[in-house]
């Protein structure tokens, strides 16, 4: 399973609050029954590779359809094969060991 973290920025709208706009884009990942983490940042989806790429494109084409001129796309992805990554695994594991190493 492979994760992807997908970050839009929608450009040419008549405000500068984006966060409707976003959950709208988001819709496809629901009806898919995607796992997907909301962050500050973007948001990061879990599955199988082609189908993160697949929706990856309907968010992105969602923006045009939506009323933006231009939009920017930051796309990061993780493909792990020998083993499965679950959500927050790594952020967990990365915040261990935080508390272990010393300054």
């Amino acid at each position: 399973m492979a994760m992807m973290q997908i970050s839009i920025v929608p450009l040419g709208l008549q405000k500068t609050g984006v966060s409707d706009f976003i959950a709208s884009a988001l819709i496809p990942l629901k009806e898919e029954g995607i796992k997907f983490v909301v962050h500050d940042m973007g948001t990061t989806l879990y599955g199988e590779t082609a189908t993160l790429f697949r929706l990856a494109q309907q968010i992105h084409e969602h923006s045009f359809k939506n009323g933006a001129v231009r939009v920017l796309t930051n796309i990061a992805l993780d493909d792990r094969r020998d083993k499965t990554v679950l959500a927050n695994e790594k952020k967990d594991t990365v915040l261990n060991n935080l508390n272990s190493v010393k300054p």
